[in-house]
Formats: C-alpha cells, structure tokens, sequence
C-alpha cells in the first residue's frame, strides 16, 4: 500500500505517487522525485513500478471508447412565445444535442462554424487533464472559430461520473447553443445506488424575444445591465404558463412504483433558479459530476452552469404534476425575470387532459432555503481535501462602475465586473495559451493580486472610491502540484447578490460558507475537512463568502467564470 512504501521505502513511495499522483501531492515531493529521477536506476524503478502498477489500470479502462460527433454551427428558425427569431443552434436544434459516454470514454467532436459570428465550446466541468487546448473559452485556450472555419475538440473523460453539459463560450451565443454532457459508469461498474428505471434530462433555459447576442451588444455599447429574458425554458420549452406555449410543453413519464434519475441543469445565463415537483421530492445523490452522500429535500436551487442528480419516486396518485422552475433574485431592487417555467411529470394509465398540479415554489428572495439547500452537501466518501495550503489567495468578487464615460449605469456610469478591484479584458490576436506556450510577450502580466488591494468592509457600506475597478489582462501564477486555497468573498458594491463562480479545469472543494465578512480567526473553525462537496461551481452566498480548496495539478491557463460577467482572468498552474 502507498502508507507501507511511505514508512519502508520512501523512495518507492515516490514513485508510486509520481506514477499516481493524488491531491496531497508536494512540491516538495516534486523536488525530490526529480533528483531521484537523475539517477539511472532510479528511472528503471519508474518505468517496471509503472509496469506493474499501471497493468491492472489498463485493464480496467480497456473498454473505453472514442465516440466521434460533428457540431454544424449553423442559424435556424425557433418559434417560442407567438414569434419566430433567427438563432444559432447546433445541427439545427435548440437546445443541441446530448452527449452520451461511460467514465473513461473520449470525445472527438468536430465544430464547423457555419454562422456568422466567432465560436467556440466549453465542456462545461470536464477536468481536460492535458488537454487544455479543448477546454473551449474563447482567447483563453483558445482563438475563436471564425465563420466558414472548423476546430476538432478531443479529450478523454475520467474520474467523473454524472451530469456535466457543454455551451458555447463566445458572447452570448450559449443562450442557445448549449446541450448535456452524461457520463454513466465506466464498463463493469454501477450507481452507487439502486439502478433507476429510466434517467431524464432537464436543462433549464433563458428565451429573449431578440437576438442574445444582440441584447448583449446593447448591454455593452450602453454600459446598462442586459434586458431580462422573456421567458425561462426547459429542454427548450417555456411550457403552459406562457403565451403559444401550451403544446410543446415537455413531458416526462413516471410509472408508479418507480424510481428514476432526473439529471438538472442550470444552463440559464445569468439566473439562479429554484426547481421542484408537485407532491414529490427529491434525493440528491450527485451533483457536478461527483457523487454526494444522499439526502432529501422539496427543492432545488441552481446556480448557473450548476448540476444535480436527484432520484424519484413515483409514489403519488398516478396524475400529471407540473414540474416548475423561477428565479432565486438575492439582489435587491435589480431587474429580474420573474416568470415561471414548467414541465409536466406525467404517470402512466393517467388521462392526458387531466390538469396537472402546481408545486408551491420558495419566494424569489428566499435566501434561508438556498442555505439550507447548499450546506447539505457532502462527498459521499472521506474527500482527500489537502489538509494544509500552499497557497492562500482573497478574492473578493462583485460588481463595479466605470466612470471613464457617460453611460446608461448609475449616475451615467458603466457597469463592470471585478475581482480583487481588477476587471478582466480578453486578449484578441492571441489566446492565452498560446501566448504562456509560447513565450509571447505583451499578452497578459503576470501581477493579479492575491488579496485586495485595500481592506474595506466588504458587506457593508462601501465607499464609493471602491467602486472603479483597475482593467487589465492580470494572472495569478501558481506551482505546479501547490495546494491552494481561496476566499471568494462577495461584496456590497452596486449591491450584494449570490455570485456563481465556476473554474475551468478543476473541481474544488467547498469547505466553508457563510455571510458578511470571512473572519479567519473565527470562521476557520467551520471548515469541513472531513466530507465536503466536490464541485465545480460555486454559489457565493449573497452578502457572503465561500472558501475553496484544490491542488493545481493541471498545468496550463485556466479561467474564473461567471455568467455574462468574464471576471477575473486566468489562473494559471503552471509546471
């Protein structure tokens, strides 16, 4: 076992680690794996341990596939709400395809842009372990696919198992190109829970009676917030609350007696939705592609780019029952769709004309039902949390005004995204990637703070000189195999919200939330270090904070995240 290496033969064990390098994995381990790796018989160590080791591995994944798709960028008619709007699909569908594999499978996806604007994809969640080239933000690890032009996306999936989903990740062409990523258990393993009769997929959307990208060129020219979408969706459905929409409302089957695997996810692009069912409720049983320790609950929330895996059952009087979806808005006098989407969870042997029932929803600011909802997950094993940090980084994350010039924000001013009072500017002629593999200079500093640069009262009345973000194409560097942890702190400039948070490349452990202002001194003693979740997104609390822990073991150029909002940059881990 690795512990008997460790005690017996430590030069062994770090073989055995470099070979199978876990989260408690050191620099200093690193260092001295290298000056073993200088001696010759050690490298003959290397490669039979490897040998040996890797034998019974290879077999395991040997029946994993590569399963190869082709993406038709392309415009197409979609009638929702009594009119008709020109909208970017893939291969002509709205939402776009889903995606199929087992733990351990590739994708080959080809991605021909035939629109009219500049593309690319993100695989929403996916590790990309060495593949850093397919993760999909455009100018980050990539330059876009321009019109006429075609990118192959090939990356192997492994270790996750669950609901991850794929969108686009250029301007705001993800309000219609997006679709599910399902990942089953590798070959010869199962749930780790009953088999469920049939699985479902639920993707929740955002319609705008306009062109999305359209609405966010307004935004940008104006320096206003976005106009509200006109309706929510699921599977691309507004359902029978809204006009023309009856119809097309979407069906899901229930038989009574069993007991089936509903796959959520939160593709909205800015809103944070609540989810529920009349008369039924839920166990939670995974969420982001990682499995939680099960439990129950009437509700859901979503944050955007968020997923959960819950199971029903169909104990109920065979019927109809909606299926409903609305905002959580923790931001105060903010602007927000306030309509509710549905679908409908129909038994079997049940009369299709029969009204389905309405589910109570929690109000839009209810705040205590988001809590309760996100501290009750847990990682269904001891998660191997690195119990001590290399790396300990503040970031501070909110809203900001640009006062440079008279726009259509606050007081003529434009709103800005920041953290750490820096608001992040794409690069254009090079990705980030390219220009970190490459050496080329003049892309992006290297100088993005690990703390604020001035300590306020983050939750509480700011003062308005804190509100004009620095703008800057800033990174934060980090040793490959560093430990890191990071305060993702909300504050009140412009006004407190939830913030979604999603990294690129990694999931992270939460190991803490909570509200007002993180107090190390006393907040330290909250940290789960024992069970906590494995995600990779993150609803900041509003008027609150969230503490996060991960090893930078995936070297390349790796993205913050949120929403319409591009905050921060590029956390590069670099080797």
């Amino acid at each position: 076992s690795p512990t008997f290496l460790k005690l017996q033969y430590p030069s062994l064990y770090l073989h055995h680690r470099l070979i199978f390098p876990t989260e408690e994995l050191t620099a200093c381990e690193l260092e001295t794996t290298m000056e073993l790796l200088k001696q010759p018989h050690h490298c003959f160590l290397v490669f039979l341990f490897g040998l040996v080791l890797l034998f019974p591995a290879a077999l395991s994944w040997k029946d994993a596939v590569t399963h190869v798709h082709q993406f038709v960028i392309q415009e197409a008619s979609v009638k929702r709400l009594c009119k008709t709007q020109h909208v970017m699909t893939v291969n002509g569908m709205y939402p776009g395809p889903t995606l199929e594999i087992k733990n351990g499978d590739t994708l080959s996806v080809k991605v021909i842009n035939k629109g009219k604007y500049n593309i690319t994809i993100h695989w929403h969640g996916v590790r990309q372990m060495r593949t850093g080239w397919a993760d999909g933000p455009e100018f980050v690890t990539q330059c876009p696919i321009r019109p006429g032009g075609s990118y192959t996306y090939r990356f192997t999936v492994r270790g996750q198992e669950g609901t991850l989903w794929w969108h686009a990740h250029s301007t705001w062409l993800r309000a219609t190109v997006y679709g599910a990523l399902l990942i089953q258990p590798r070959e010869g393993t199962n749930f780790p829970f009953a088999k469920p009769n049939r699985q479902s997929t639920l993707l929740l959307g955002e319609w705008w009676n306009a062109n999305p990208v359209d609405v966010v060129r307004e935004a940008t020219r104006t320096g206003a917030a976005p106009n509200i979408s006109d309706a929510y969706t699921i599977n691309g459905q507004p359902g029978d609350l809204y006009n023309c929409s009856k119809q097309d409302t979407v069906v899901v089957p229930i038989s009574s007696g069993e007991t089936n695997l509903l796959r959520v996810v939160n593709s909205a692009m800015n809103q944070p939705l609540f989810f529920t069912i009349a008369n039924h409720k839920f166990t939670v049983v995974g969420a982001d592609a990682s499995y939680v320790k099960p439990f129950t609950t009437s509700v859901l929330m979503l944050g955007p780019g968020q997923t959960t895996d819950v199971l029903i059952s169909g104990d109920q009087t065979p019927g109809r029952y909606y299926m409903a979806a609305r905002a959580y808005q923790s931001a105060q006098n903010a602007p927000f769709d306030n309509t509710t989407t549905t679908a409908i969870l129909e038994y079997s042997k049940s009369s299709s004309a029969a009204k389905p029932i309405m589910p109570r929803l929690p109000a839009f600011n209810d705040t205590p039902t988001v809590t309760a909802f996100s501290t009750s997950f847990r990682s269904r094993e001891k998660a191997l949390v690195p119990a001590q940090v290399d790396e300990n980084l503040f970031f501070t994350v909110g809203l900001g005004l640009n006062r440079t010039q008279q726009c259509q924000g606050p007081n003529g001013t434009r709103f800005t995204a920041s953290m750490n009072n820096v608001s992040f500017s794409l690069p254009s002629n090079f990705s980030l990637l390219q220009a970190h593999k490459q050496g080329i200079r003049g892309v992006f500093t290297t100088d993005f703070p690990a703390a604020p640069p001035r300590v306020f009262d983050y939750t509480g009345n700011v003062s308005r000189s804190l509100f004009q973000p620095a703008t800057g194409t800033k990174l934060y560097r980090l040793k490959y195999g560093s430990r890191v942890q990071v305060v993702l702190q909300g504050t009140s400039i412009v006004t407190p919200e939830n913030h979604p948070i999603h990294l690129h490349g990694y999931d992270f452990y939460i190991i803490a939330e909570g509200f007002g202002n993180f107090n190390p001194k006393t907040d330290s003693s909250k940290f789960n270090l024992v069970d906590p979740p494995l995600r990779n997104t993150a609803a900041v609390p509003v008027g609150g904070w969230a503490v996060i822990r991960f090893v930078a073991d995936n070297p390349g150029t790796k993205n913050w995240s949120r929403g319409w909002d591009f905050f921060f940059s590029l956390l590069p881990a670099v080797s």
